[in-house]
């Protein structure tokens, strides 16, 4: 029996709680994946920060890198999305660790079910401050021209104080009530957005899609979609660790 397992938002590298235990329990969790495990589809933000200078990579993650060129090195496909945090993986990941690099929506077939996988930001919350930022993260000019000027050591410790302060404010900065009226959002703007998504594959003459599968917003939940299948959002590694399992018949979510 053949597994595939869907996990996101590690945040390996942010200075919160326990950043070292966090990345030896996720490592941990990569090496002892069974031997039937097939793919690994890691759906963004696995590094609180990344950026490549050509001959240069962010210090750390030696257990985690080491997890994955492991898995593959078993001949498992690791697929590895962007996402908002780590943006900037150029050559190294599939080059030197082995990964296969997605982009968002991906819509994949495993074993006759049809799933949509992504990081999920930008895909239906993308209000105009949110546009540009991302257009200035993802300008190659702007990742050539502050790479080239800002040394690495101070390009780094800025990305992840940066980094820090977001997931910070984020969190620690908004009571239940708040958090509670983010999460009904997020439910009713994710299953609309997969719903218009079904009817555009319909419109196609396409099948669609069983399960959607996204993190970014770090509320796990799943829901059905009125217009067919279900969409799950996972939750973090630093409040809600868990990840979804397939066993080529059954989607479910194993909390850690």
């Amino acid at each position: 029996m053949a597994l595939y397992y869907f996990i996101a938002d590690s945040h390996l590298g942010l200075d919160y709680k326990d950043p070292k235990e966090r990345e030896k329990k996720f490592a941990s969790f990569l090496e002892t994946l069974p031997e039937e495990t097939r793919e690994v589809y890691l759906l963004g933000d696995i590094f609180d920060f990344w950026f490549e200078y050509k001959d240069l990579y962010p210090a750390g993650f030696a257990r985690t890198l080491g997890a994955i060129a492991s898995l593959i090195d078993r001949g498992v496909k690791v697929h590895f999305f962007n996402g908002n945090h780590d943006i900037w993986t150029y050559r190294h990941l599939q080059n030197e660790i082995g990964v296969i690099m997605e982009k968002q929506p991906l819509v994949v077939e495993i074993e006759g079910t049809r799933f949509c996988l992504g990081h999920g930001d930008g895909l239906w919350f993308n209000p105009f401050t949110y546009r540009v930022l991302q257009w200035f993260f993802k300008c190659r000019f702007n990742q050539v021209f502050w790479g080239g000027i800002i040394p690495p050591r101070w390009f780094f410790k800025l990305g992840h104080s940066w980094s820090k302060h977001n997931r910070l404010t984020r969190f620690e900065k908004k009571d239940k009530a708040e958090m509670d009226k983010d999460t009904e959002n997020i439910k009713r703007d994710s299953i609309n957005w997969a719903e218009e998504f079904q009817k555009q594959l319909v419109s196609k003459g396409e099948k669609r899609v069983d399960h959607f599968i996204f993190g970014h917003f770090h509320t796990p939940f799943t829901q059905a979609v009125p217009a067919g299948g279900d969409l799950s959002i996972l939750g973090d590694w630093i409040h809600n660790p868990d990840y979804l399992l397939f066993d080529g018949t059954t989607l479910k979510r194993i909390t850690l």
